[in-house]
């Protein structure tokens, strides 16, 4: 089994935290999104994953030997490719043309998820679908009486369907995947201006190709702040009982901490209370505080502060009053 990440998107909506770094590598409960992605699909199916692809733009060295940590990690070989021009979603997968073989699952550094991944790999492929209710701004399939896919359809302004695809894709034939997305780019099928890959999943299912969509239990939406966080509060909830958050080196010093929390290595907590649904990465410092419900990256230094529902980034200082805050990496504010 293979796994192609897309992940070359800017992030804008949640800057300034993806100034910085890519929005695929900022933390939710400790870990970056995309390692909890490839972690959670690689110990969910019975196959071992041979090889993980990552699709980026150019992120740097630091952040390619970052993925080719998280690709270790699951005894995979990883393979890194760039998308230098956002043509879409459909394009971006076939930047990973050389790693389109075999049994292939596509997943969208966008989002954390919820679900079960037992499937039979024998199918053709599997869409992984989730209800909602203002579905115009999702691709949507519909189905028939057998549950197979008869129609996908991208961010239609009309109502076609509410089960809106989440960005999470199991092919048996990559092959015939790569094949049909580089005829695409060859005849110029755009739809919005962009090569998509609902696009590719219409000539397949022509083809004869049948897909089946499986429902999700949660879809984790990383893409703000304000979600970002609400994601970590759900997942340090989801992983309490199965993941070591709190590292012995912690520090903690006439201060409580209310589970579940991440604390990362070193992390020092004097004279605090912190928690619930708090991420506290490596060598930060809390100080004569109270966070709740927050995500404060590493090397970051909080003190006489009240901070809640909020977000900071790396190498940074907040020192102040009461606060709902989002500050990014080596910013000050006193």
């Amino acid at each position: 089994m293979k796994i192609i990440i897309p992940m070359a998107g800017r992030g804008s909506r949640l800057r300034p935290h993806t100034l910085t770094i890519p929005k695929p590598l900022v933390p939710v409960a400790g870990k970056p999104i995309v390692q909890r992605i490839v972690e959670d699909l690689s110990s969910a199916l019975d196959e071992k994953v041979e090889e993980v692809a990552f699709i980026i733009g150019d992120f740097g060295a630091e952040a390619e030997q970052q993925l080719q940590r998280i690709a270790k990690g699951v005894g995979a070989k990883c393979s890194i490719y760039q998308q230098k021009e956002p043509l879409g979603p459909g394009h971006a997968v076939l930047c990973a043309k050389p790693s389109l073989s075999g049994n292939c699952i596509v997943a969208f550094a966008d989002t954390l998820f919820d679900a079960d991944f037992n499937f039979d790999p024998k199918e053709d492929g599997i869409i992984w679908v989730q209800k909602v209710d203002d579905p115009s701004s999702f691709g949507v399939v519909k189905t028939d009486d057998r549950n197979v896919i008869t129609e996908f359809v991208e961010k239609s302004p009309t109502f076609v369907s509410d089960l809106a695809i989440v960005g999470l894709y199991y092919f048996n034939d990559g092959d015939q995947l790569r094949d049909t997305l580089q005829r695409i780019v060859d005849e110029d099928l755009r739809d919005k201006g962009e090569y998509q890959l609902t696009t590719a999943l219409e000539l397949l299912k022509d083809k004869g190709v049948e897909f089946r969509p499986s429902q999700i239990k949660e879809w984790l939406d990383c893409g703000n702040k304000d979600n970002l966080v609400a994601t970590n509060q759900r997942m340090l909830q989801l992983k309490a009982s199965t993941e070591k958050l709190v590292a012995d080196s912690v520090t903690v010093e006439q201060s409580v901490i209310i589970p579940p929390c991440y604390i990362g290595e070193n992390a020092v907590i004097r004279n605090s209370i912190v928690g619930p649904h708090v991420s506290l990465g490596s060598n930060s410092t809390v100080e004569h505080s109270v966070v709740s419900n927050t995500v404060v990256q590493n090397n970051t230094q909080v003190r006489h502060a009240n901070l809640r529902d909020s977000m900071i980034g790396n190498e940074a200082a907040y020192e102040g009053q009461p606060a709902e805050v989002s500050i990014g990496d080596y910013s000050e504010h006193k």
